[in-house]
């Protein structure tokens, strides 16, 4: 199995490359902090303590199942205000029943999984605490298989199930900015929030640690062949996304925010051959995948 992740890295050195958008709105937050999408209502009760408990729980880094969900709709609302979901409800709902079946078999299972396709030509994956996981119309048109779409959306559920992006907020500078708020009496808690969680869509845009990257893929991996895909999927994906010039401007996000997929493959290929008695075959059900007309 090493050898077969080997193989695909050894492609990504010697095929040719072919030309290959998430838009400038991501990349504007990146550069310029810039906010993503319209604003939202902001669930708080007539007390405002539900909102005071949601600050206290990122600041305190032990959110309950319930905040999370609602820190990851803020960002997901944020983003489809900036790349709607693309309009085709068939693929939507494809996408879904791939999706909630993979991450059936993660360790979170009971998350309100919600999974779209989002009107971008850039080639990317995203994920928001809670459950919430979009993949760009982009990379949803280089994909080949159901396989390789599992294994994709596995990543991603990754990142959920580790709260990869969840911790990152936490770490923010802008929640200890409102750390220090919190010792002052502020008359707009729902702002305060804007601010916090709103603003927080960025977070989908900005580095993980590499090795919350790695993590994703052996997740992503293990998810799809516990669901009876070909776990192999998800490196022929990073074969074909590496062939795509670092230049091309639908790749820049990705190539800003995840490690080369040169050196993922040699991370999965590392992980594959600890794991070769136990990852089996699977399949890539090519027939039943969904392709955009």
């Amino acid at each position: 199995m090493k050898m077969r992740v080997m193989f695909l890295a050894g492609m990504l050195l010697v095929s040719p490359v072919q030309a290959a958008d998430f838009g400038g709105l991501l990349r504007g937050v990146l550069n310029g902090g810039m906010q993503i999408g319209p604003q939202q209502e902001t669930p708080q009760d007539d007390n405002g303590d539900a909102v005071g408990n949601l600050i206290g729980a990122l600041l305190s880094g032990n959110t309950s199942p319930e905040q999370e969900r609602l820190i990851g709709q803020r960002i997901a609302g944020n983003l489809l205000g900036a790349a709607p979901l693309v309009n085709d409800a068939a693929l939507q709902r494809y996408v879904n029943r791939v999706g909630r079946w993979v991450a059936s078999t993660s360790e979170r299972p009971d998350l309100p999984w919600r999974f779209g396709v989002i009107e971008s030509e850039d080639i990317n994956a995203f994920a928001a605490p809670g459950g919430y996981v979009f993949v760009t119309k982009g990379l949803y048109k280089r994909l080949q298989n159901e396989a390789e779409l599992a294994g994709v959306l596995g990543h991603e559920i990754g990142h959920v199930i580790r709260q990869h992006h969840l911790k990152l907020l936490q770490q923010s500078q802008m929640v200890a900015a409102v750390g220090g708020l919190l010792g002052q009496r502020l008359g707009n808690k729902n702002q305060l929030v804007q601010n916090l969680i709103g603003n927080g869509a960025e977070i989908v845009a900005r580095s993980l640690d590499k090795d919350a990257e790695y993590e994703a893929d052996r997740i992503g991996m293990v998810l799809s062949a516990r669901a009876g895909y070909d776990p192999y999927a998800l490196p022929a994906v990073l074969q074909e996304i590496g062939h795509v010039p670092a230049q091309d401007s639908r790749m820049a996000l990705l190539y800003k925010t995840h490690p080369h997929p040169e050196d993922r493959l040699a991370r999965l290929g590392e992980a594959a051959e600890a794991a070769e008695a136990g990852l089996p075959e699977g399949n890539l059900v090519a027939m039943r995948f969904y392709r955009l007309k």
